[in-house]
């Protein structure tokens, strides 16, 4: 073959194939790590050598699921309220379950009722209103858009609302991953404090879009968290590597990333 050839055959050979190689590097996201189903033999093994996981009991005692498809975050909320304040003497009453027919039979004063935060009473105290919960549109930056459920800040504000005293993180482009591993660890290693996360479920291997949750525990050996998924129709409590939940906060939401709030008592 005559050098003119070879150099001919040199240009080809680049040309054909170096930009795939970089396209495929460039454009090949990393693999989502696998989700452990709490209830498997390994989610449990987890669970029984996790440290840090003094929230769970009570966070699991008073778990409940939500109701509709736009309520994560007041069901968290819902849940980390009734943890935090159990054994207040002031809680509220949820009435708007109960129908008029319900009470016809009832003695005069009687409250059927029992005492405590749900998913539709702790959004009265907050400034997005059920509607707008719900879809009602909204305006932003001059344009009317259907904003369903809480952004990350608008869950914030509910919770203080409520009486609680929160830390908000968001999970930019510039948070380090260490520093929201330590928050995650510090804060289910010690009692009376507790963790909601806010996450796209199509970033962690999951189907659906934004969702929120409280965390139970942390295991170390795994580097793992569990997510208390507070929609068990769509998926159940799962062990989540920490990298893989940070993926799912590191994504845009209307105004801002998603992250995790860091709630405690007032």
């Amino acid at each position: 073959m005559s050098l003119l050839a070879r150099l001919a055959l040199a240009c080809y050979l680049a040309i054909a194939f170096v930009p795939q190689a970089l396209a495929r590097d460039v454009v090949t996201p990393p693999p989502v790590q696998a989700l452990v189903p709490f209830t498997s033999d390994e989610g449990l093994a987890r669970f029984a050598r996790a440290v840090g996981k003094i929230d769970f009991p009570a966070l699991a005692n008073q778990f409940e699921p939500q109701s509709n498809i736009a309520f994560c975050g007041p069901t968290s909320a819902a849940i980390v309220l009734n943890t935090v304040r159990a054994k207040s003497q002031d809680l509220p009453r949820d009435h708007s379950r109960l129908h008029p027919e319900d009470l016809q039979y009832l003695p005069n004063g009687f409250d059927l009722t029992v005492p405590r935060f749900t998913q539709d009473n702790v959004i009265s105290k907050g400034h997005k209103t059920r509607a707008q919960v719900l879809g009602e549109p909204v305006t932003l930056n001059g344009k009317q858009i259907r904003d369903g459920g809480y952004q990350l800040r608008q869950l914030d504000e509910l919770l203080t609302a409520n009486g609680l005293a929160t830390r908000l993180v968001v999970v930019d482009d510039e948070k380090p991953e260490a520093e929201i591993r330590a928050d995650f660890v510090e804060n289910l290693e010690r009692a009376g404090d507790y963790v909601i996360v806010n996450y796209r479920r199509s970033e962690v291997g999951q189907q659906g879009g934004a969702h929120i949750s409280p965390l139970g525990a942390y295991d170390a050996d795994s580097d793992s968290v569990l997510v208390m998924d507070v929609n068990p129709a769509s998926a159940g409590w799962v062990w989540m590597p920490v990298v893989t939940l940070i993926k799912g906060m590191r994504t845009f939401d209307t105004i801002e990333n998603r992250g995790y709030i860091l709630v405690q008592p007032r």
